[in-house]
């Protein structure tokens, strides 16, 4: 029995074995052994009880059961699940001792059923058909607890037999009105025997004889001859059923699943709740009417769960407890980024790519879209701050455009400043082809042109501080510097830094551009819809290209602080590219510790702040002198510096001497 439980997932908590006899001599020797058995049983977790046993082992059982009370053990409401060799029968002692701990059994009994007449049989059995069956005249004796001896024999504390006594008043446990199992298969029996005998003598009818009173006697029969009869045997017996053996010489029969319904007033009832057919297709051999069953009141007509632990729940799988039972386990919560749906699962499992595990990690939920939207507040304060600047930017070149021949704007190479007006403006437009769901044209363009805009803006610096060096040093007497002062050297230093660019981004495109991809793995709950930017190499080559021509410029500019006044713009570009290499040297580790559209917010807040950075440290100081403090910006002011200027480098030259 044992491998066919393991085979569908039961184990067992315990075994033990009772006796088979209960003789009274035997009983103190019989609680002794059984005894601590039946306490572990008492306290174990299971909830049913399997019982493989004769009649005997259950009066042995309700000896115990009757003891249980005396030395304060907890009553058992368990479930019973016995063979078709168990009988609930007891013997007389024990006729009024209380059986409700049975109650809601469940056994697989031989089909049985009711014959024809056999009922009102049982009715008019008396003890006094036959005084020569003593059978009758014991158990009537000791089921009704009476005598049938003459009075004078009877014991002065017996009460007489008057043989009037009703079967049917008897509890259950002593005497069943209905026929049983095994006495149905005595009757067919009797009955395929009797139909083997006909056949038999339909057989050998022609060396039958007639004896006295018209008998038929058979010549020499003997048993092993009805074996060949006994295997066609084919009848309808009186109950309704058909008696047959198969090839094997079985009979073809099969088991009543019956609920024991156990009463207080000692009687009880079969209700058949099920079926066991062998001659049933494949997977419906057994058959059971769930609602009829009524369990132990105990459990308030919940079915009953008898496991060493409870059940692992949705998040949680099973985890094998050493040294126990296999279906012994504890439940460990599921691992990050798996689920379990179902009750005891053996094994969590991962969600799909596009799904994350929820809370309880009982269920996969959809992972949600997500990039830097114009919808969502981040979205919206980026591209605000973008156009403001734009605007501010815009507003700036039209005061220079306005002012164009003013001293100030001309001292500082008008069409540069024009040139990086316009840069710094794209700049905070192309900040605008970050913010929205990633496409194939904006993910090749953003980079590209954020690199070949801040590029120009760059070179221009560089040229316009290169340009105001070369022209303090053409001041000098002497200086062969004055040869290099002009719009050639600055367009040639304008056109190389920003052609170097482009060819970096030619190379980019030519070999693995940018693309637009999606990311289901960096966030636990999201789905990155992204730009690629597909070789890593060229992308941090236009970073890298850019860092250099900010920092020559810086150092340039840097250099150059000290010149004269009417020269002191490279003071303001030295400080603007000191804010522009401070927001991108920042900018690379804040951008690789963040993910998703936060990433790209960071790219975008650096554009925006070291664009603001070059327009407002270097172009604001001269809107604020053309605007509110026009006396600065005349001619005769800046000649008057000019000079000064001369005459201290003149006083340098002849101490230099």
């Amino acid at each position: 029995m044992l491998p066919m439980l393991s085979q569908n997932g039961i184990c067992y908590a315990f075994i033990t074995r009772l006796p088979k006899d209960a003789y009274l001599n035997e009983l103190i020797d019989l609680i002794l052994l059984q005894w601590k058995a039946y306490e572990f049983a008492t306290k174990e977790k299971a909830n049913v009880f399997l019982v493989y046993g004769e009649p005997p082992s259950f009066l042995a059982l309700r000896m115990l059961q009757f003891l249980a009370p005396f030395i304060e053990m907890p009553p058992q409401g368990k479930v019973w699940i016995v063979t078709s060799h168990w009988d609930f029968a007891s013997i007389s002692i024990q006729k009024i001792w209380d059986i409700q701990i049975f109650h809601g059994s469940i056994s697989f009994a031989t089909h049985s059923n009711q014959p024809l007449g056999f009922q009102s049989y049982i009715q008019m059995v008396r003890p006094g058909w036959d005084n020569a069956d003593n059978f009758i005249h014991d158990f009537w004796e000791q089921a009704f607890s009476c005598s049938l001896k003459m009075l004078e024999e009877q014991e002065e504390s017996q009460e007489s037999c008057t043989g009037e006594e009703k079967l049917e008043t008897l509890p259950g446990t002593l005497f069943e009105m209905d026929m049983t199992g095994h006495s149905y298969n005595v009757y067919n029996a009797v009955y395929a025997v009797a139909h083997a005998l006909h056949a038999v003598f339909k057989s050998i009818s022609k060396h039958k004889r007639v004896v006295q009173e018209r008998r038929l006697a058979f010549q020499n029969v003997q048993p092993w001859q009805l074996h060949r009869f006994l295997r066609s045997v084919l009848f309808n017996n009186s109950a309704g059923d058909t008696v047959q053996f198969n090839e094997n010489g079985e009979l073809l029969v099969g088991f009543d699943i019956t609920n024991w319904l156990m009463f207080p007033n000692g009687s009880m009832e079969r209700v058949k709740i099920g079926s066991l057919d062998p001659q049933a297709p494949a997977g419906k051999e057994l058959t059971i009417n769930n609602n009829q069953i009524v369990w132990h009141r105990s459990f308030n007509q919940v079915p009953p769960i008898s496991v060493c632990n409870d059940n692992c729940y949705p998040g949680y799988r099973k985890a094998k407890k050493e040294r126990e039972e296999f279906c012994c386990y504890d439940c460990v919560p599921c691992p990050e980024g798996m689920t379990s749906h179902q009750k005891d699962m053996d094994a969590c499992v991962k969600c799909p790519e596009d799904e994350f595990p929820n809370k309880h990690r009982n269920q996969c939920i959809p992972k949600v879209l997500t990039y830097l939207s114009y919808e969502e507040p981040l979205g919206i304060i980026l591209s605000i701050l973008s156009i403001c600047f734009t605007m501010s930017t815009g507003l700036v070149l039209k005061i220079y455009m306005n002012y164009k021949d003013t001293p100030i704007v001309k001292a500082n190479n008008r069409t540069l400043s024009y040139i990086i007006l316009v840069s710094i403006l794209l700049s905070f437009l192309c900040s605008l082809l970050f913010i929205g769901q990633p496409g194939k044209v904006t993910c090749i363009l953003r980079q590209m042109i954020f690199g070949l805009v801040f590029s120009v803006a760059l070179s221009s610096i560089l040229a316009k501080t290169i340009t105001v060096i070369l022209a303090f040093m053409a001041t000098k007497p002497g200086s062969r510097m004055r040869q290099w002062v002009g719009k050639s050297l600055a367009n040639s230093i304008l056109l190389s830094g920003s052609a170097i660019q482009a060819g970096i981004c030619l190379v980019w495109l030519s070999t693995y551009p940018p693309f637009p991809d999606v990311d289901m793995h960096s966030l636990h709950e999201e789905i990155i819809l992204e730009c690629n930017e597909g070789s890593v190499t060229m992308f941090y080559c236009v970073f890298g290209y850019l860092d250099f021509l900010a920092i020559v410029s810086f150092l340039v500019a840097f250099l150059a602080r000290k010149l004269p006044d009417n020269f002191n713009e490279t003071k303001f570009i030295a400080f603007s590219l000191l804010v522009f290499c401070s927001v991108w040297v920042l900018f690379l580790p804040v951008y690789l510790s963040t993910k998703g559209k936060y990433m790209v917010a960071v790219e975008v807040f650096s554009i925006l702040s070291s664009s603001a950075g070059l327009l407002g440290c270097i172009f604001l100081p001269k809107c604020y002198c053309i605007l509110f403090r026009p006396e600065l910006n005349n001619k005769e002011l800046l000649m008057r510096r000019k000079m000064k200027a001369e005459i201290s480098v003149s006083v340098r030259g002849a101490h230099g001497l």
